[in-house]
């Protein structure tokens, strides 16, 4: 399937998130041809890019905005850290940005997450907004609040609820994103079909793939992103801060995360993903439900993620305790009764080994 003049399409509506216990929200927009439009009240701008951005995205934000500085961040996994940070945080102290001031964040995920933390941190808060580049970042990373950075004993924590004033999809820019970043990104698109909307899973099962030939071209991607993004602000709305429902959202997490600690972020987020949401239904299968697996296998086929080495459980135990939803009595797993039907369940390691074994036959 060719490129598509998403000019044409119908304009999508903007969706409002609510900030936790205030009156405000961030307005997420979804559309093609976003990026030139773009604008904030603040006069004072800092935009932080992705560093490895096509220099098109980067010039049309540049136009839009007039920011007082321009400030690159390491691409991907390699510029979550805290050395990252202090230095965009002195870049803004050196080039005066003012509690006025705000900060928008132009790229992945990844990009995403360092500037929200760095507009969270610099003057204990200035405004922030955000332009994610990649699939992943639309569905996932940009909305809802969360930012932060890694630390070698794990991933994201470090990091602030901290909501952008706006949130703009521009599907216009996936047009430049690898097909493999593409692949990866739809595994948040697929995860939230899992969660709450099963409908979306006819859209990016591997039967439909072939059929439909959904591509970073496709004329109702606009649609897709946004009944993703809608499945993620719900949940957000009735949970701002992860203290019961939003926990949800990170399906095929526990394992993902250690796989992206284990492997030094080497694997990307959304083929980590995408192993850990097989891993999941795997497990809710042995708890009792059915009929998950054949969908997350089939997914993870047409994903094509990056080849693990070969695993022990051991290995990533470790990891895997230290996961961010772990309490004192240890980690907790997001699983499903069936789709749409998630649950929290806490489950000792020995109740891991014959689904983990069933996983790694499986990859």
């Amino acid at each position: 399937m060719g490129p598509t003049d998403l000019t044409a399409l119908p304009e999508l509506p903007p969706l409002h998130v609510p900030w936790p216990g205030q009156a405000r929200s961030t307005t997420v927009e979804v559309g093609s041809g976003l990026l030139g439009q773009i604008s904030v009240p603040e006069t004072q701008v800092a935009l932080l890019h992705d560093r490895a951005l096509p220099t098109e995205w980067v010039s049309r934000a540049r136009q839009a905005l007039n920011p007082a500085l321009v400030l690159p961040v390491s691409s991907g996994e390699s510029g979550k850290t805290l050395d990252e940070v202090g230095r965009l945080l002195s870049a803004l102290a050196q080039g005066g940005l003012s509690r006025a001031g705000a900060v928008v964040g132009l790229g992945g995920g990844a990009t995403t997450d360092v500037a929200g933390f760095v507009a969270a941190s610099y003057l204990r808060g200035v405004a922030y907004y955000a332009a994610p580049t990649t699939l992943l970042g639309m569905v996932d990373a940009a909305v809802g609040g969360k930012t932060g950075v890694n630390l070698p004993e794990g991933k994201n924590l470090v990091g602030a609820f901290w909501p952008a004033q706006a949130v703009w999809c521009d599907t216009e820019t996936l047009d430049t994103l690898p097909p493999r970043d593409f692949r990866s990104g739809a595994a948040e698109v697929f995860k939230h079909g899992l969660l709450a909307r099963p409908e979306l899973l006819a859209q990016v099962l591997p039967s439909t793939l072939s059929a439909a030939g959904l591509t970073r071209f496709s004329e109702w991607l606009p649609q897709l992103v946004r009944s993703a993004v809608e499945v993620k602000a719900e949940v957000v709305a009735r949970d701002p801060t992860e203290q019961n429902e939003r926990a949800f959202l990170n399906l095929g997490h526990t394992l993902a995360h250690a796989l992206e600690a284990l492997t030094r972020h080497r694997l990307p987020h959304g083929e980590a993903v995408g192993y850990g949401l097989h891993f999941a239904a795997l497990l809710s299968e042995a708890q009792g439900a059915t009929n998950l697996s054949p969908h997350t296998r089939a997914f993870l086929h047409w994903q094509n993620p990056e080849p693990l080495p070969r695993l022990q459980l051991d290995t990533l135990w470790p990891f895997i305790a230290r996961d961010k939803k772990a309490d004192e009595l240890g980690p907790r797993w997001v699983l499903l009764h069936g789709l749409a039907q998630p649950y929290l369940a806490r489950l000792p390691r020995e109740q891991l080994g014959d689904v983990f074994e069933t996983w790694r036959r499986d990859i």
